[in-house]
Formats: C-alpha cells, structure tokens, sequence
C-alpha cells in the first residue's frame, strides 16, 4: 500500500467506526449490546459504492479483512481468558451430548429438505452437513456483554462451539475430497487428508499441554510480572496457539480460545498486573478489533440473494435452525438443561458465519451446484446473521437475571 492508499484507508474505517460509535449510543440506550450496531452499520454501507469498494479484492477491503481475522482471535482469546477448566470439566459429558445432538438434528434436516426437492443423495448429504456449524464468535460477545460467560449457558455455548469447529475442519475436508473426485484427482489423497487433520489435531493437543504444564508459567517468571509483559507473552500464546491451529487445519478460533483457557492460570497468579492485562485485551477486543469483526460480518451479509431464492433459502435456514432448536431441546427430558436455557442455547448455537458460504463457494466453482443453490445457501447465511444475534439478546435481556443465578456444576 503505498501513502494515499493508506490515508484513503484509514478515512474508511475512520467513517465506519464513527457511524458505529453513534448507532451503538442509541442500541445501548434500548439495552441492545453497542457491539452489534457494527453489524448493522455494515449491512446499510454494503449496498453503497463504498462497499463495493471495501468488498473487492484490494487494499482497504485486504486490510479490513486482516484486521477483521484479528479480531476474531482476540475476542476468543479473552472469551479463553474468562473459562475455568474446572468448571468446564464439570458439564464435559453434557457438552458432548449437547453437540451431538445439536449437530445431528440440523444434519437430518437439511438433507431431508434437499431429497425433497429432488436432489442426489451424494449433494443431500454435503448440503445437510453444512446445517451443522456454528459460529460462536458472533454470539460470545453478547454473552459477555450480559455476563453470562460463566454461567452454564455460556460453558455449554463456548464448548459446543469449540466441538462444532472441529467438525467444520471435517466439513470442508469431505467437500474438498468430493470435489477432488469428481475432477478425477482427489480419491488417492482421501486417506491422507483424514490422516492429516487427525494427526494435527494430536499434535496440537499435545502442545497445548506442555505448553499448561511445564511452558508458559515459567515463561510469565522471566521478566517482571507487568501487565505490558504479561500481554506480551499472551501476543506470543496468541498468535502461535492461532498459527498453529491454522496450520494444523483446526482453524484459528481454536488456537484463540485455547491459547486464553492457557494463560488464564498465568494472569490469575499474576494478582492485579493479571487483572489489569485482561481488562487491556477486553478494551482492545470491544472497543476496536471486535467492532471491526462485525464490520466485515455485516458486509458479507447480501439481502438481494433473499430475494432472489426466497423458498429454498427459507427451508434451509429452517432445517438449521428448527434442527438446532430440536436437537437442543430432546436435553430437556433427560433433565440436563432447563427450558429457558434450551431456548437460549439453541438460538445462541444457531450463529452461522463463513463456513457454509465457503462450502457453498467451492461447490459452484467446481461446478457441482447451480446458481440457485449456492445463492440460497448464501441468503440462508445472510438470513442467520440478521435474526440470531437480535433473538439472542431478546431471550438474554429478559432471562439474563435468571441465567446468571444458574452458576456451572463442577462435580
């Protein structure tokens, strides 16, 4: 980037976060997170030529992105900071039962609606696979925002999205190797693929772990316990753990919120130079990367595709949604959620971002869907940004209090 582009980029988000910060004062004065007005700034600036701008391949759209990945590794790093792996441990048998169901339910759905409307099985299959994930990092915010990271509504929510990124390293996995082939190239690196992911994934494990045990406290002893040079190791936990997770294709969500549960014990035994540092990583998180987080969110939102194929798109935000919802719910009866967290849950769980949309892009691309198909999952998407952070924060608004009370088992 040379200096005018720079100057010119810098006066774009200067612009986006100006107009932020005013809606923000009128959200917060009607009890809605200021968070969530970057979300909708972006989706009015997206039908104006400077979205078209900051959505094309370039230097202010590349930079905003940059800074928009950022943003999702600190907000999940400090969401990590506020996890005690204790009490996590405590619903850890609930958690899986919670992702199951709430990753089965929406798969069955989503392919019952494809075989439907007569499409292949083969299709049915990956389309019904694309319900499934969830993208936590747009619904934490609100949690914290409430104070409900501690509750057992946040544990269930940030575990069964932990759970659910795992799955979407599989997802894309299963398209890339249908995709493969299908051109005639991919069958002979399938086992290699699924070997890979496996083998990263136990690799990372491992590291996390030397690094809980026997690396990171010691590091936080080597200079004086600051909060500058706490947050400095935190950087180095941050963006290796992020890296790292990236590499090893379990995405950097991962890597973020496992490198914060790591460094939560550093900053805890640190006193207030640790409390000061968690409150420097939430200012930096909240009062900028994360606002820019929904600011690239809000741009990727298209209403026109809505439009476009309104049934379809409709039926596949249902079959995610009402999945989501029932498969939450069948945890109601077996007495380990309460109805007023199975709704919270659920909803909170129906957060979708960037992985069926890319899913849904690689498809058309290798030509293995039609436009109509892949612009439904695009409006399915779309639909999911607009209504799930604005239910979400309804039910928590009215249930917050009640939530709150509800602290984690840690039997």
């Amino acid at each position: 980037m040379n200096e005018a582009q720079i100057g010119e980029t810098l006066l774009y988000l200067a612009l986006l976060l100006g107009l932020t910060y005013l809606v923000a004062g009128v959200f917060e004065r009607v009890h809605i997170p200021g968070i969530l007005a970057a979300l909708f700034v972006a989706m009015g600036v997206h039908y104006t030529p400077l979205g078209d701008q900051l959505l094309a391949s370039g230097p202010a759209g590349d930079f905003l992105n940059l800074l928009a990945e950022l943003g999702v590794l600190f907000l999940l790093f400090y969401i990590g900071l506020q996890i005690d792996m204790q009490e996590m441990r405590g619903l850890s048998g609930d958690i899986v039962w919670l992702t199951a169901l709430n990753t089965i339910m929406p798969f069955l759905l989503g392919m019952g609606v494809m075989l439907a409307l007569g499409y292949g099985w083969v299709l049915a299959f990956i389309i019904g696979v694309t319900r499934m994930p969830t993208a936590e990092a747009v619904i934490v915010p609100i949690l914290d925002e409430f104070q409900l990271i501690r509750t057992r509504v946040g544990e269930f929510i940030v575990g069964a999205g932990v759970l659910d990124d795992v799955i979407e390293v599989f997802l894309v996995a299963i398209v890339s190797v249908w995709i493969g082939e299908k051109a005639g190239t991919g069958a002979a690196g399938v086992g290699g693929q699924i070997l890979g992911i496996v083998v990263g994934v136990a690799v990372f494990v491992l590291v996390a772990w030397v690094s809980y045990r026997w690396l990171l406290a010691p590091l936080s002893r080597w200079l004086p316990k600051r909060p500058r040079n706490l947050i400095m190791l935190a950087m180095v936990a941050l963006f290796g753990f992020g890296g790292f997770a990236e590499s090893a294709s379990l995405g950097m969500v991962v890597g973020a919120i496992t490198a914060g549960i790591l460094m939560r014990p550093v900053f805890n035994k640190a006193g207030a130079a640790g409390e000061t540092a968690t409150h420097a990583v939430q200012a930096i998180s909240y009062g900028f990367l994360g606002l820019v987080f929904f600011l690239w969110v809000g741009l990727k939102v298209d209403l026109s595709s809505l439009v476009q194929a309104p049934t379809l798109a409709i039926l596949l935000f249902l079959a995610a949604f009402v999945g989501k919802l029932v498969g939450v719910f069948l945890m109601v009866p077996m007495k380990r959620l309460s109805v007023r967290e199975a709704w919270i849950i659920g909803i909170g769980l129906n957060a979708r971002l960037t992985t069926e949309i890319i899913v849904a892009q690689l498809l058309f691309n290798a030509k293995l869907i039609d436009v109509n198909l892949f612009t439904a999952l695009v409006a399915a998407s779309s639909l999911s940004t607009i209504l799930v952070p604005l239910l979400f924060t309804l039910l928590v608004r009215a249930w917050g209090p009640q939530l709150r009370a509800a602290e984690p088992e840690t039997g």
